[in-house]
């Protein structure tokens, strides 16, 4: 029962998250070296990205999927977050953000990692493992 709480939070969050890659798309785009092209194209395709992952993860038959798919996710935009810890690139809702609020992005990275896997894992593998270890 908590691990489907986790789960529906999390999808929930990372629903709202892609949210609001189109509410503050230019605070976003900020988080890109300017080598990089189509900034905002970028941050549109990472936040429908993370609606569709978030969806996928609510369904059963391709919850595991998703759920590997949203921990490599996070993987790929870890480099945008640490650019922003980096070069003191304020969150893309504000104008100011300290440098510990930066850094804690990027260092929680791991840990939503874990909580996709851990939430998105088939239960029914889960109860399978559990009767062999009892065998």
């Amino acid at each position: 029962m908590l691990r489907k709480i986790g789960l529906y939070l999390f999808a929930v969050a990372f629903f709202y998250a892609g949210v609001t890659h189109f509410i503050y798309d230019h605070g976003f785009a900020r988080m890109f070296p300017s080598w990089v092209p189509f900034k905002l194209e970028l941050v549109y395709m990472s936040g429908i990205t993370e609606w569709l992952l978030a969806l996928l993860l609510i369904f059963p038959q391709t919850r595991r999927a998703a759920g590997f798919a949203t921990a490599i996710f996070l993987v790929a935009v870890l480099p945008a977050n640490i650019y922003a810890a980096i070069y003191d690139i304020p969150a893309p809702w504000t104008d100011e953000t300290t440098s510990t609020a930066l850094w804690i992005r990027p260092f929680l990275q791991p840990l939503l990692i874990w909580w996709v896997l851990v939430v998105s894992k088939d239960s029914n593998q889960q109860k399978a493992s559990g009767r062999m270890d009892r065998e």
